[in-house]
């Protein structure tokens, strides 16, 4: 007698089929264009399957991004002992993700749907944001152990000098993200971050 069909992997089977379909229509047409039903016909499921798991787009990108995300491992930043050149590195890779036009315009407009969703913005915040955000923690609390940092430096502050600013200009379209622009924002929390002289 043939084993009964495992609903539980059938479940798992469809619910990446959906992940995968999610970010194959991502790239191929962006964000704009992306419906439930798309992503439906292109995972081979019906509508109602998804809007079992997921309450629209919006979520369902988050989950194929956070999956793509954790798939690659913790972020972890560079120690090269130089701190200055590795936040360079950082904010320079982070510059140019904003500066893409394909991934910019997933991630603003995922960051639209996070104005009217608390808990979208939540999950947003903690499952794409929260680890790039604290593996540049981590690498500022070893900078101020060994002494490269001020003591009294708050270290969420610090990470707010550093990222706020190209998040500011990238929403509101104040200027160009380029290297140079990223490097400017390195200078600038560095003069703020450094012990000061005695």
């Amino acid at each position: 007698m043939p084993n009964a069909p495992d609903p539980a992997r059938r479940s798992e089977r469809s619910r990446k089929a959906i992940l995968d379909a999610t970010l194959a229509l991502l790239h191929e047409s962006g964000y704009r264009d992306l419906t439930v039903e798309a992503i439906a016909a292109r995972a081979g499921v019906g509508k109602q399957t998804i809007y079992r798991w997921w309450s629209g787009r919006g979520a369902v990108v988050l989950d194929a991004l956070a999956e793509q995300v954790s798939s690659a491992g913790p972020p972890v930043l560079p120690d090269s002992g130089d701190l200055e050149a590795d936040l360079r590195a950082v904010v320079r890779a982070i510059v140019a993700e904003l500066a893409d036009p394909r991934l910019s315009a997933t991630t603003r407009a995922l960051t639209i749907e996070t104005l009217s969703s608390e808990t979208l913005a939540e999950q947003v915040r903690d499952r794409l944001l929260r680890p790039q955000l604290d593996a540049i923690k981590t690498r500022l609390r070893s900078a101020r152990q060994a002494g490269h940092l001020r003591k009294e430096a708050d270290l969420d502050q610090a990470v707010e000098l550093l990222i706020g600013p190209m998040y500011h200009r990238w929403m509101l379209r104040t200027g160009p993200l380029t290297d140079e622009y990223a490097d400017g924002i390195v200078d600038l929390a560095m003069a703020a971050l450094r012990p000061r002289a005695a």
